[in-house]
């Protein structure tokens, strides 16, 4: 008997657990058996005690505990919470309990609950979803491109993905040092000029010849540490929309190591592409050692895709495990070796955030430009960014404010 009665608390915490994956939490086999082993040692005599045991395990974000919370409440108060809770088939909801404290249940939570319900029930729900979605209105997206990545629905989400899949980015040419004939060039082509010469026996028409135009390569660099988790997921699709979009693209993840992932995305089913990307990376949601894996690139890699003024697009949040060791030197470096460096933070999001990381103190003074991506609407603004000339800023002009700089970019930025 207490046999089964273990064998059915270990399946009520597989439960919990998909249930908190649902609603977006990182919640991996991994982090379940840990949660088993963490209440087989404090028993579930103590509500108190089981409660932080699985708390200690499943999360491990400051944003996460909310989530965690209201879940944690639903779920184990009683095993026939969830059907009815389920049975409510309302968007938001709220318990009898939660209501009296006042308490809205996540948006992604519910989603959560409601996603495990069987029968013909959930299909019709799913069908009306699914007809929702297709005939979304201008002001449903409109909404949805200022919504923050990590506070969207499931919904949206995959909403989301499929605007991103949508998206272009048209990088401006650039001129490169072999030239083509061209009767309105501004130079002389000699070797043509003579050739013609020669040929005709009689006067010498001059031939004009200008730079060949093309777009430069683009290089991502994209972080996957915990603090970045929701973030990078989503920028992972507008990564494998931009490298299927255009040729000389290459991608890289980092978070303790440097992951080349170019031919991975090369894919076209986007799905196969992150699939195979997954089975290689071995540091999701991780810690951060940007210096070591920027020391890595500028060592291995720079010299084979920083050729011919490659743009850098480096995405992070600028928190690094190793308090900056040695990453102001590598951005420089960086830095020297590209045409264009520009930083993606999502911190940027809080109108009030200053770089007060050393992480971000070390990479501020070596980028050309600072621009959010946190939600639909910033990725279409760097679209726009990339389609005309940058300015470039010299190495050490670091006198500019974060206001200043701030205010600047606003001013760039078409409304």
């Amino acid at each position: 008997m207490q046999q089964d009665a273990q064998s059915r608390l270990v399946e009520n915490l597989m439960f919990f657990g998909r249930t908190l994956r649902a609603a977006g939490l990182p919640v991996g086999p991994g982090r379940i058996l840990e949660a088993i082993r963490a209440v087989e040692a404090v028993g579930i005599g103590s509500r108190e005690d089981f409660y932080w045991a699985l708390h200690a395990t499943l999360v491990d974000r400051r944003e996460q505990r909310e989530l965690f919370d209201q879940a944690f409440h639903l779920f184990w108060r009683n095993p026939q919470l969830l059907e009815r809770m389920i049975a409510a088939l309302l968007p938001s909801l709220r318990t009898e309990g939660e209501e009296a404290r006042g308490k809205e249940l996540s948006r992604r939570l519910a989603e959560a609950l409601r996603s495990e319900r069987d029968g013909a029930g959930m299909e019709r729900d799913a069908e009306e979803q699914i007809e929702i979605d297709a005939v979304m209105t201008w002001s449903d997206r409109e909404i949805l491109r200022k919504v923050d990545f990590e506070k969207m629905s499931g919904a949206e989400v995959a909403a989301a993905r499929r605007a991103i899949a949508e998206m272009r980015l048209p990088i401006m040419e650039v001129p490169t040092r072999r030239f083509r004939p061209d009767p309105g060039g501004r130079r002389i082509d000699m070797r043509a000029t003579l050739r013609t010469a020669l040929r005709s026996g009689g006067g010498i028409p001059l031939r004009r010849r200008e730079p060949r135009r093309r777009h430069p390569p683009l290089v991502i660099l994209c972080d996957i540490s915990g603090s970045m988790s929701r973030y990078s997921r989503l920028v992972l699709h507008f990564m494998h929309a931009v490298t299927n979009d255009r040729d000389r693209v290459s991608t890289f993840l980092f978070g303790t190591r440097l992951t080349n992932i170019t031919r991975l995305l090369r894919h076209r089913d986007v799905d196969v592409a992150l699939e195979k990307v997954a089975a290689t990376v071995e540091d999701w949601s991780g810690g951060t050692r940007i210096g070591k894996c920027l020391a890595e690139f500028n060592r291995v890699w720079s010299r084979r895709v920083l050729g011919q003024g490659a743009l850098v697009l480096f995405i992070t949040d600028g928190l690094d495990r190793d308090a900056a060791e040695g990453l102001s030197r590598e951005m420089e470096r960086l830095h020297k070796s590209c045409r264009r460096l520009i930083w993606l933070n999502p911190l940027l999001r809080y109108a009030g955030y200053e770089p007060k990381s050393q992480g971000a103190r070390a990479i501020l003074p070596h980028v050309d430009e600072l621009r959010p991506v946190h939600n639909l609407e910033s990725l279409a603004d760097l679209t726009r960014v990339l389609s005309r000339p940058g300015i470039r800023r010299p190495e050490g002009k670091t006198a500019l404010g974060m206001t200043a700089w701030m205010e600047s970019l606003e001013r760039e930025t078409p409304q």
